[in-house]
């Protein structure tokens, strides 16, 4: 009885994970009203470092070739994947962006299986991959009778679920080490910030008169703005405070932690279908927050991306792919 009792505990604990992360898409949508995708990851990762260091202010001494593989996590699972992520957000919907990062575990057994020659590339690997990339293909097409589409933003989520993919291989070499999975994150969240800042002062002064007159959007999206009267404006807008900080305390703090008790008390292979969920809330939330259209062949193609997923991971669960479901802490 105690023990069904700490199952449900930690069923409960994964689907609200899964939820909150979902939500993630949203807020950072909304955000990008105001901030630009570097300001919006530079202000998150700064909540969630300082979260998480009230939450559990132990620190372990970590040696200098370890903490370089703490640094290539932070820049290639916080500062790249997120980046991209957030200037994905920016040209198209939210949706879209969910369902095509919602395919990074495809990615992740890939590069494991090039770095660890792991045996990942299974027949219902290969068939569950096909399946995937065509429902992120409808998805792309998602409301273009024409089939026709800017391929900007959905280019960005691919790259997105890549750079997971390569930090996937990283935090496997690190959680191999068996440092404290809190103290880990937080390391992570410190080097990403420490790479942030020198490309905060590179966007600074970037304003959308400059990009009005021939600066791309993709270097707007990594515009930095330390105007006292802009700031002032923004920072006053309770609504900007709120997904902030849900941003960096509820979804990059809490949700890390509920979700490795879950993985803990259940187990990873069990937990881990949820994530592929996600995009069925960023959907839903996108649909009544932001008024995002859900089209008979976006659907589709959301539907046909899930099934996908699953059907991948009838597979022999490879470490790799485990220790990214494990280190799901970012989004």
């Amino acid at each position: 009885m105690k023990e069904n009792k700490q199952k449900l505990i930690g069923y409960v604990f994964a689907v609200t994970a899964v939820f909150f992360w979902g939500i993630t898409f949203v807020s950072t949508k909304y955000l990008l009203n105001d901030f630009s995708a570097l300001e919006i990851l530079f202000f998150r990762f700064i909540t969630a470092y300082i979260g998480l260091l009230v939450m559990h202010p132990k620190f372990e001494k970590i040696g200098l070739k370890d903490n370089i593989l703490f640094a290539l996590a932070g820049l290639s699972g916080v500062v790249l994947y997120q980046l991209f992520e957030n200037t994905a957000i920016h040209f198209t919907n939210a949706s879209n962006v969910s369902v095509i990062v919602s395919i990074s575990p495809l990615f992740t057994a890939i590069l494991s299986q090039l770095f660890f020659k792991e045996k990942n590339l299974s027949f219902w690997f290969i068939l569950g991959f096909i399946i995937s990339v065509t429902g992120v293909t409808l998805v792309c097409f998602n409301g273009n009778t024409a089939l026709e589409f800017n391929p900007k933003g959905d280019l960005l989520a691919l790259m997105s679920g890549i750079c997971w993919g390569f930090y996937s291989v990283v935090i496997s070499i690190i959680n191999r080490k068996k440092y404290d999975p809190l103290c880990s994150s937080r390391r992570i969240f410190f080097f990403a910030v420490l790479i942030m800042i020198p490309l905060s002062f590179m966007g600074w002064g970037f304003s959308e008169e400059t990009a009005a007159a021939g600066g791309s959007d993709f270097l707007k999206s990594l515009s930095f703005t330390f105007d006292k009267t802009v700031n002032a404006v923004r920072f006053s807008n309770p609504y900007n405070w709120m997904n902030l900080l849900f941003l960096g305390v509820i979804a990059s703090g809490l949700c890390f932690t509920v979700w490795n008790k879950a993985c803990k008390i259940v187990g990873t292979v069990k937990v881990s279908c949820g994530i592929y969920l996600i995009p069925v809330v960023t959907i839903v939330f996108a649909f009544f927050v932001l008024g995002e259209e859900i089209t008979l062949l976006g659907g589709i193609g959301a539907l046909v991306t899930i099934v996908g997923l699953f059907i991948s991971e009838k597979s022999p669960a490879s470490k790799a792919q485990a220790l990214k479901r494990e280190s799901s802490d970012i989004d």
